[in-house]
C-alpha cells in the first residue's frame, strides 16, 4: 500500500505542475489552461454524444423511407 501513495504522491506532483508550465511558456495564468482543458473535455464528450444521436435519427428516417414491401410472390 506504501507503493501505491508514493506513486500517487509522485504523479500528483508532476501531474499538476504541466498547466503551471504550459501557462509559464504562453504567458498567462494556470488557471485560465486549467478551464481550457476543462471546457475542452466537455465540447469533445458532447461532440461525441451529438454525433451518436444525429447517426440515431439518420438511421430511423432512413428505416422509415426505405421499408422492405413485401413481393408479389410472397401472397
Amino acid at each position: 500500500m506504501n507503493l501505491f501513495y508514493t506513486l500517487l504522491h509522485f504523479f500528483q506532483k508532476r501531474g499538476y505542475y504541466v498547466c503551471q508550465r504550459i501557462a509559464d511558456r504562453i504567458g498567462i495564468r494556470a488557471k485560465i489552461v486549467r478551464t481550457s482543458f476543462m471546457y475542452l473535455t466537455f465540447v469533445t464528450v458532447g461532440f461525441g454524444f451529438a454525433l451518436y444521436l444525429f447517426l440515431a435519427f439518420w438511421i430511423r428516417i432512413k428505416d422509415i423511407i426505405y421499408t422492405k414491401r413485401s413481393s408479389v410472390f410472397d401472397l
